[in-house]
């Protein structure tokens, strides 16, 4: 990105998002990978909020995907490796219940947290998921 304190005119037409993740091949990261399904589901719910005049209508549909995310990293970083693990049925169920369950308490209080997010709040997670997904 130019450091440069002039923008051409495009950039005031598209949305001014906050970069807080550096992408740097110097700097550790871990990453999971997801469905096809579920990558275009983000992207579309993405650049629907990202282009509407009135991001706060699509509160619902970002906090869906934060937690189908959130569902699928959980399910790649802690129920895969138990399964690799062979712990067995029993074990594998209960793990699975829980992160259910845990996941559930954390959509609810997600779905709190983006439904009171303004514009530019919005802009800036979305911009942040696009960050991730990169």
């Amino acid at each position: 990105m130019p450091k440069s304190s002039k923008q051409p005119s495009k950039a005031l037409t598209k949305p001014r998002v906050m970069r807080s993740v550096k992408s740097s091949s110097t700097q550790p990261f871990l990453r999971f990978y997801h469905s096809e399904k579920l990558r275009a589901k983000t992207l579309g719910v993405l650049t629907t909020l990202e282009k509407s005049k009135d991001s706060t209508k699509h509160r619902d549909a970002l906090a869906e995907i934060v937690a189908d995310l959130t569902d699928s990293g959980m399910d790649y970083y802690f129920l895969r490796p138990l399964k690799l693990a062979g712990v067995g049925f029993f074990v594998q169920q209960s793990a699975s219940l829980g992160m259910s369950a845990t996941t559930g308490v954390l959509a609810s209080v997600t779905r709190n947290i983006i439904g009171g997010m303004d514009h530019a709040q919005l802009l800036s997670v979305c911009g942040f998921i696009r960050q991730l997904m990169e």
